[in-house]
């Protein structure tokens, strides 16, 4: 579920300062799983129907061909994570911002809503809830696993940990996870702007909530995309190329936090 709108010719070219900090105490109580996550019962399609009322609000399909062209900048940069003979799954994939815009040798995604027609022939989809991906997509299969603006839209705490576990069991051995997240510390009160985030995050529990589900930090850019699309973040895809490659704009501009982390 992207929320945001959100490369490089060269990915070298482009490569930021990491901000690499040491993983804080992954002991907190409040972010350990002390209960099971419940999903939508297989027989209510409420939540699906109020999604998709949501995002047909929220993104109308006339601005699909913007939101596009600017992930298509955004996918050549993130490019440098994910190998290209390698097998890639979104959670929560929209339309498939990231996923047509990055280069796989497989790819795969998933929503809670049936978004088929809305993605390339060469994606292979499930309707599916995130958190019940266990049994229905092959374990230990992705080199990659994207997510887009979507823990925040999770039940609780406990829940985004699960969700992190559940990718943790996708990724083959030394696979990646790569997180895009609003950071409530930057975004301040709008992040309540959306009737659907119910989860408040940060860099910090981010990271804590990664460190749990069995993730080592790889990568961390606190200040990344703009909130939204609907911001200051350039429009065309030649100002959004030289917006990436400018780090000093990013802290001018940035309220969303990049996450990489590998499986241990």
């Amino acid at each position: 579920m992207i929320r945001q709108p959100e490369g490089p010719s060269s990915a070298g070219d482009l490569l930021p300062e990491i901000e690499n900090e040491a993983p804080p105490n992954l002991n907190t109580p409040s972010l350990l799983v002390e209960r099971p996550v419940s999903s939508a019962s297989a027989g209510d399609d409420r939540p699906r129907r109020d999604l998709a009322q949501i995002y047909a609000r929220r993104f109308p399909s006339e601005e699909d061909e913007r939101r596009t062209a600017i992930w298509h900048e955004i996918g050549a940069f993130l490019q440098r994570w994910v190998p290209p003979s390698g097998v890639v799954l979104e959670i929560g994939c929209g339309r498939g911002e990231f996923v047509r815009n990055i280069a796989a040798r497989e790819k795969w995604a998933v929503d809670l809503r049936d978004v088929a027609d809305d993605l390339p022939p060469d994606v292979r989809f499930q309707q599916a809830d995130g958190l019940a991906l266990r049994g229905r997509l092959p374990a230990n299969r992705f080199d990659v696993v994207f997510m887009s603006n979507y823990l925040e839209h999770l039940a609780s705490r406990e829940s985004v940990v699960e969700q992190l576990r559940v990718a943790h069991d996708l990724v083959a051995p030394g696979g990646r996870i790569i997180v895009l997240q609003p950071n409530i510390r930057l975004v301040g009160a709008r992040y309540w702007d959306f009737i659907d985030h119910h989860v408040p995050l940060t860099e910090k529990s981010l990271v804590e909530a990664a460190g749990i589900a069995g993730f080592r930090q790889r990568a961390l850019i606190v200040r990344f995309l703009p909130y939204t699309t609907r911001s200051r973040l350039p429009q065309h895809p030649l100002m959004v190329r030289a917006y990436l490659a400018v780090r000093p704009a990013w802290w001018l501009l940035g309220k969303q936090t990049l996450y990489v982390g590998e499986r241990e």
